[in-house]
């Protein structure tokens, strides 16, 4: 049985949910997040009101290698101060183009609540390969607003549980 790629949407494929930093963040501990989770970017929010200030992603990160003070900078100082944005409801295949027409290798979708703006949900390239690789719509699993999401509870367990296991593996050594 062969898997049928029909045509998709952003919001069929976009990962719910950024990664977000405050601008005080170093660009060692930001390269860490990108890198253990596989991001592409992170929106950097201010940490009064959780707006919006920019986003660092892998080459912002790559610039900020080249000066020899890149261990203590802040985030703050290499992000971009746009947020490269993308509506849900546009061809999957549009937005690609956009990616590589803006070189871009990440979209936010985000939302506007009480003048505040915040990321909701992201498309990379990530998500575009992993939709080219599939077999079947069980290789998509997790990704789209349809999506099932962990509920607050269950992603601290989840945390916990890995702290404990890291701790353990720790002690063993």
């Amino acid at each position: 049985m062969s898997f049928t790629r029909e045509r998709k949407l952003v919001r069929d494929l976009m990962q719910v949910g950024v990664a977000t930093c405050p601008p005080h963040a170093s660009v060692p501990e930001v390269a860490r997040l990108l890198q253990e989770r596989g991001l592409e970017a992170v929106v950097v929010l201010d940490p009064e009101d959780g707006h919006a200030l920019g986003f660092t992603g892998r080459e912002e990160l790559m610039r900020a290698y080249l000066r020899r003070d890149a261990r203590s900078l802040s985030v703050s100082e290499v992000m971009r101060e746009d947020v490269p944005q993308v509506p849900p409801d546009i061809p999957l295949e549009t937005a690609v183009q956009l990616m590589l027409d803006r070189k871009e290798r990440v979209f936010f979708l985000m939302h506007h609540a009480g003048g505040v703006v915040y990321p909701a949900a992201m498309i990379s390239y990530s998500q575009v390969i992993r939709h080219l690789a599939a077999r079947s719509e069980g290789d998509l699993e997790g990704l789209g607003v349809e999506a099932l999401r962990r509920t607050p509870v269950e992603a601290f367990k989840q945390k916990r549980e890995a702290a404990l296991r890291r701790v353990h593996i720790q002690r063993e050594e």
